[in-house]
Formats: structure tokens, C-alpha cells, sequence
């Protein structure tokens, strides 16, 4: 390799490999309600069962218990489809596992191991590639991967099929229920905590002033479209035009933010102040739990056009389409990869749980490039290291079978409660998790499972690390020209709409141009966070996403 050549390749490691941020605490609405929910998953089907004397079949309840990861944030109807797809999923997983593992025997035979390891990466890999293409964000995949890891290994005759493929959907329907059962208390909730975060995260983009960097105003943008999205409207609402399908407070509310987001650049330092400060305040009004019924405003409305929302779909595009699904492969190749040469040295080593290292590379793997690949792969490191004394002292006492349910579902409970604040804080109860779920499956050694665990994750994660590193994403320049291209498309389309008033809606040409300016800021960022970052001046995307935002000023101020 020549001399450039060899510094271009070191700098961009260490570049890539800086694991910047990976303790850095997010703050969450509504997480202390989802982790009671998922701990009431998890109790309310896992107690009885170890109560009657069947802990086995408690393991693979939580599993399909597990369905409750899935779906934080979406409104309830959505919420309601997503998570009975999740539930069939999770079943399936454990169907198609317990099968498998019944039929080839993996703690017998060396081949059938390797032959599960290898079905294991399968499921890793389209897991992974199914939740970036439907922008499920969690765990996701690991938890389909866990699922279907457990049944394959665990299972000892295929008469076990049925009752643990029946156990994982009693857990499943209960997730589902629980997860929709909100809409009876307060059925607006998860848009107010969706308008509540666009309105926290564009006040912090007023107090940042003209100085505000390009990832702040990203966030910003991300929270008022996703506000949109959740009350089923595109920006700007004209709250006095809409439905009385949603609280036209809220829909107020959003538009300011939006006004606020795109024009906040011709007001002076104090009206920053101000409004900042307002829109603040809103937010936590929003987030209490109170009154949660109680509307916001009480102005009423009339319908808008349904075709608006229809239109701006169509013009927007579809995510989903061959491109994206091209630049989604690699980041599912690698998982697939990481997670089968896992597998197969956990076999090769004789491990009693060597789904644990397939497991722990998919975690590290679970990532959009190599930066965040060494950031899970630290945060990886310190959440074990801490669960693992969690998990001895736990095992040091001896709990029963019932007071060990007990302890897995406070920790279930703790996990969903931090894993969104932060990962590594998350895998120091993920780690016990599975260690207690294990052990109360089949009891072993605590010194036993402690060492498996510990060498699976070794292996995991340094796996997934030489995976990120080896596996090249030639797609990441390829995504940011053709995000740049559809920006200044869009842009030209605005430009457009502002000399020619008789042609699409505004609204529409202004969500398009934001949803363009949205993808082209996160492909700039995930081919950025390669070994071998995109090859385009850096200040393309910088002019074309400051232009996108002028044009969307002007839209505003039209409107």
C-alpha cells in the first residue's frame, strides 16, 4: 500500500474508532411507564408458570414477553400492528428454533451446532436488515436473534415444541395488550410526548443561537417531522384547517415548532430567549401524566384535505425503495457475518452457551458503521463487566425458582428504563437477564455460567469489531451523492413553488425538501463514521442542507 494510502487508512481508523459519547446519559419521555409495562409482561406470565412448577417454560414466556421492546414511541393504532407482527415474530422464533435445536441436537453433535450457528446468523442478518428498513429502533433485532438463540440451543425433544412455541405467544399477546392498553387512560399520549420532544429539542436549538451546530438543528428537524408523523399531518398543520381527529393544541404546538425550526435564524437573541423558554414550558406540560385526558386548547376545527398527506407520500418517496435497500445490506451482511464466525468458535471452543457469543457480536453490531460499532463495543464492555457482579451476587444467594422470576423481572424492568438513556447502562441488567434466564432453565455452577459468559463475550465483541473493520460499506459514498442529488432536486422543486404559486401545495414541497435534508445530514453522518468515509468535500452537504433550510424560511414566511 503506498505511503498516502497507509495514512489514509490509519487516520480513518482512529478517526472511526473514537469512541466519543459512549457514556453520554439521553433523556427519555415516558420511560418509567414503558419499563412498568414490560415488567408487567414479563411477571404477569412468567410467575405463574414457575408457580406451577414449569420455570422451562417461563423462559421462553419472557421471550415472547420481549414483544414490548418494540413500538416506544408509536401512536396506539400503529402501535397495535407493529407489536402483533412483533408477537408472531417472536413466536415463530422460538418455534423455528425449539425445532431446529429438537431435531440436530447441538449440544450432541458438532455438526448440528455448527448448522444451528449458521440458521443463528441467518436470523441475525434479516432481523437486522428488516428493522433498519421499517426504522424500528431498540434492540430490535437482538432480541429476535436471543429468541431464536435460546430455543435452538435449549430445547431437548421435540415434544418440547409446542408447549414453548404456546408459551412465547401467551408472552407475546400479553405485550400486546399491555402496549395497547394505554389507549383506554390516555389515548393522545404517545403524540404528546412526541410534540413534547420537538418542542424541547427546537428550544435547544433557539438557546444554541446562530452558532447552533448542524447536528443540533438535525435533531431538531428529526423531532418536528416524527411530531408530524404521529398526528398523521404534514407541516405546517394550519391547526384552525384540521381535523378535530387529534387536540388542535397540539397541532398548534407543532407548527410552532416547526415556524420556530425554520425561521428562528431572522429572529433577534431574545426573542430566542423567549420563545425557548415558552416552548420549554410547553413540553413539560405536556409530560405530566395528569390530566392526560384534559385537552390542551379547546378551539374548534374542520377537516382538511386527506389528499395533502397522500401527495406529499408520493412526492417524498418511498424509503424503502432499491437504493435504500442496497445501503442497508452491508450493515445486515455484517451482522449476519460477525454472528456466524461468533457462533462457530463457540462451537469450535466446546462452550456450554455459545449463543452468547453470537449474541454479544450482534449487539456490537448493532450499529449504522464502524463508529458506532466501537462505541456499542465499549459501552458493551462496561455494561458486562457490571452485570456480571450483578448477576454472581444474584446467584450467590441461591434464590428459588420463584424468587429468581422475581429478581429477572425487576431487572427487565430496570433495563427498559435506562437502555434508552444509555446502552451500556441497559446490558448491565441485559447481562443478568439472560445469565438468570438461563440458570433457571437449567440450573448450573455459577462460576460455570460466569465464565461462558464472559468468554462468549469476549469473543462476541471482538468478532464484531474485526467484522465493522473488514466488511467495507462501498455504499456509503454512493448514498451520500444520491441524497445530495435528491436534496438539490427538492430544493430546485421549492425554488419552484415559490416562483410559481399554481403548483404543488407548499406544505408538500416543504416536507419533501425536509425529508431530503433529514436523509442527506444522515447518510453525510453514517458514511462519516466509516474507515473509509465518503469521497465528497464536506462543504456539498453543508451548503446544500443550509440552502434546504433558507428555501424552507421562505415557504414559511409565504404561508
Amino acid at each position: 500500500m503506498p505511503r498516502r494510502g497507509r495514512w489514509h487508512a490509519v487516520a480513518g481508523a482512529r478517526r472511526a474508532l473514537r469512541p466519543r459519547g459512549v457514556l453520554a446519559l439521553h433523556r427519555v419521555d415516558g420511560a418509567f411507564v414503558f419499563a412498568l409495562r414490560a415488567a408487567l409482561a414479563t411477571g404477569l406470565v412468567a410467575v405463574p408458570l414457575v408457580v406451577a412448577g414449569r420455570p422451562d417454560l417461563a423462559v421462553y414466556a419472557v421471550l415472547g414477553s420481549f414483544t414490548t421492546t418494540f413500538g416506544r414511541n408509536l401512536p396506539y393504532g400503529r402501535r397495535a400492528r407493529v407489536l402483533a407482527l412483533v408477537a408472531l415474530v417472536m413466536t415463530a422464533c422460538v418455534a423455528g428454533g425449539s425445532a431446529l435445536g429438537a431435531w440436530l441436537r447441538p449440544e450432541e453433535s458438532t455438526g448440528g451446532a455448527f448448522v444451528v450457528a449458521a440458521a443463528t446468523a441467518v436470523v441475525a442478518g434479516a432481523a437486522k436488515f428488516v428493522c433498519d428498513l421499517t426504522r424500528l429502533s431498540g434492540l430490535g433485532a437482538v432480541m429476535v436473534l436471543f429468541s431464536f438463540a435460546v430455543a435452538a440451543q435449549a430445547t431437548p425433544s421435540s415434544g418440547d415444541v409446542l408447549p414453548y412455541t404456546g408459551a412465547a405467544a401467551a408472552g407475546g399477546a400479553l405485550a400486546w395488550l399491555l402496549g395497547v392498553l394505554g389507549r383506554l387512560v390516555h389515548p393522545d399520549r404517545p403524540q404528546r410526548l412526541a410534540v413534547a420532544t420537538a418542542l424541547r429539542e427546537v428550544a435547544g436549538l433557539l438557546e444554541a443561537g446562530a452558532g447552533a451546530a448542524r447536528s443540533t438543528r438535525h435533531g431538531a428537524t428529526v423531532a418536528v417531522l416524527q411530531a408530524y408523523r404521529s398526528l398523521g399531518r404534514t407541516p405546517p398543520t394550519s391547526a384552525r384547517r384540521t381535523g378535530p381527529r387529534h387536540d388542535p393544541g397540539l397541532l398548534r404546538l407543532v407548527d410552532a415548532a416547526w415556524t420556530a425550526l425554520v425561521g428562528s435564524s431572522r429572529w433577534t437573541p431574545g426573542a430566542r430567549t423567549g420563545a425557548a423558554l415558552r416552548l420549554r414550558e410547553r413540553a413539560r406540560t405536556l409530560t405530566r401524566r395528569r390530566g392526560a385526558r384534559r385537552p390542551v386548547a379547546d378551539e374548534p376545527s374542520v377537516r382538511a384535505p386527506a389528499d395533502a398527506l397522500r401527495a406529499a407520500e408520493l412526492l417524498v418517496g418511498d424509503p424503502r425503495g432499491p437504493h435504500r435497500r442496497a445501503v442497508l445490506a452491508v450493515p445486515a451482511l455484517r451482522m449476519a457475518l460477525g454472528t456466524a464466525v461468533a457462533g462457530g468458535l463457540a462451537v469450535l471452543l466446546h462452550l456450554e452457551h455459545g449463543y452468547w457469543a453470537a449474541v454479544s457480536a450482534a449487539a456490537v453490531l448493532h450499529s449504522v458503521n464502524v463508529r458506532t460499532t466501537a462505541q456499542r463495543a465499549v459501552q458493551r464492555t462496561v455494561g458486562t463487566a457490571a452485570g456480571l457482579l450483578l448477576a454472581l451476587a444474584v446467584l450467590a444467594a441461591r434464590p428459588g425458582a420463584v424468587a429468581l422470576t422475581v429478581v429477572i423481572v425487576a431487572l427487565e424492568f430496570l433495563l427498559e428504563y435506562v437502555v434508552v438513556r444509555n446502552y451500556a447502562l441497559g446490558v448491565v441488567f441485559l447481562t443478568p437477564i439472560a445469565l438468570l434466564l438461563s440458570d433457571l432453565a437449567t440450573p448450573a455452577p455459577a462460576g460455570e455460567l460466569i465464565l461462558d459468559r464472559v468468554s462468549g463475550s469476549v469473543i462476541g465483541i471482538v468478532v464484531g469489531l474485526l467484522c465493522a473493520l473488514l466488511v467495507v460499506h462501498d455504499r456509503a459514498t454512493a448514498r451520500v451523492r444520491h441524497a445530495l442529488d435528491h436534496c438539490r432536486a427538492a430544493a430546485g422543486r421549492a425554488e419552484d413553488a415559490l416562483v410559481h404559486p399554481a403548483g404543488p401545495p407548499d406544505a408538500v414541497v416543504g416536507l419533501r425538501l425536509a425529508e431530503a435534508v433529514v436523509e442527506l445530514r444522515e447518510a453525510d453522518d453514517a458514511a462519516a463514521g466509516e474507515l473509509w468515509p465518503a469521497e465528497i468535500d464536506p462543504s456539498e452537504p453543508a451548503a446544500a442542507e443550509q440552502h434546504a433550510y433558507d428555501l424552507l424560511a421562505r415557504l414559511e414566511h409565504r404561508a
